[in-house]
């Protein structure tokens, strides 16, 4: 949510209606994504960008340094990067930046988002029912994910080549598949408490870290400093599985990553992955993927 809300004026009379940032129409062959960087247009303008609004189009703000007041609809929003903002088509907004605020705009034609989501058509309604404001200050890895994506989104437009409009589309619906997992996280946060979903996580990491150990319940409570009912519970409530259960799925995820793509005997495979008995291992996959390392394997390289 924003860092500070204050009233507007609610006047709505007289705003422009822009393709872009004062492009008054939209060109007949124009792409359904564009990108700029906020320095780009805002220091022509002094860094200030009139109310407006963009028809048929959905923008996003990429904030990763510096500030800006944003002006969204009623509200007034102080931002400090790296934070991200969403705007529907029909939301009136302004920014003024401070000067050196960086980062980049993305502007998304509403084909784009309505056929990303194909038969999950709620996919991207979380980011646009309603503007927001997405702190990622305490995220640098995703900030770093997603500026390299708007690096090549940037580097696409810039110097278009064989299949342009494709690779515009695809990593634009990248970027915006990344902000529905942070957002949906901040929610899940907020609803379940800040402290367990910080705890949760932390155990997702430690599975990441000891998946091959074949560590145990006990292990992985006891690495956190939690008691294992705690994080049974806890991991029945954010996820709908015991802890043991994340853990194992893991370990098979693994397993079927090189059952698929490692020209290695299923043995091999087994004792790589921790187990001493690789008859136990095929017992166990058989039970939780439902067939044999043999028979997965000839399945998925035969398609």
């Amino acid at each position: 949510m924003p860092k500070t809300a204050t009233l507007l004026d609610n006047a709505n009379a007289g705003i422009p209606r822009f393709a872009l940032y004062g492009e008054q129409t939209r060109a007949e062959n124009a792409e359904f994504v564009h990108i700029e960087l906020i320095e780009t247009r805002s220091r022509v303008y002094d860094w200030h960008i009139d109310r407006h609004t963009h028809p048929g189009m959905f923008q996003v703000l990429f904030l990763f340094g510096g500030d800006v007041r944003a002006g969204v609809e009623d509200q007034l929003w102080k931002c400090r990067g790296p934070t991200v903002i969403t705007i529907n088509p029909a939301v009136a907004h302004g920014f003024d930046f401070a000067p050196g605020a960086h980062g980049y705009v993305l502007t998304v034609d509403q084909n784009v988002v309505y056929s990303a989501a194909e038969n999950q058509a709620d996919l991207y309604a979380s980011l646009f029912m309603a503007p927001l404001a997405i702190d990622l200050a305490a995220l640098p890895e995703m900030c770093t994910r997603l500026e390299a994506l708007l690096q090549q989104l940037l580097a696409e437009a810039t110097w278009p080549q064989h299949g342009h409009t494709l690779m515009l589309d695809w990593l634009a619906r990248c970027v915006l598949l990344l902000l529905v997992r942070v957002h949906a996280e901040h929610r899940i946060a907020d609803q379940s408490g800040r402290s367990d979903f910080e705890l949760f996580s932390r155990f997702r990491a430690e599975v990441e870290q000891h998946y091959k150990d074949q560590w145990q319940v006990a292990d992985y409570a006891g690495a956190l400093r939690a008691t294992p009912t705690r994080l049974n519970r806890l991991c029945l409530k954010l996820a709908g599985k015991s802890a043991f259960d994340i853990a194992q799925d893991r370990l098979m995820l693994e397993a079927c990553r090189k059952l698929t793509y490692v020209p290695a005997s299923i043995a091999s495979i087994a004792y790589e992955l921790g187990f001493q008995d690789p008859a136990y291992f095929s017992r166990l996959f058989k039970k939780r993927v439902g067939a044999t390392p043999k028979a997965f394997r000839l399945k998925v390289t035969s398609q």
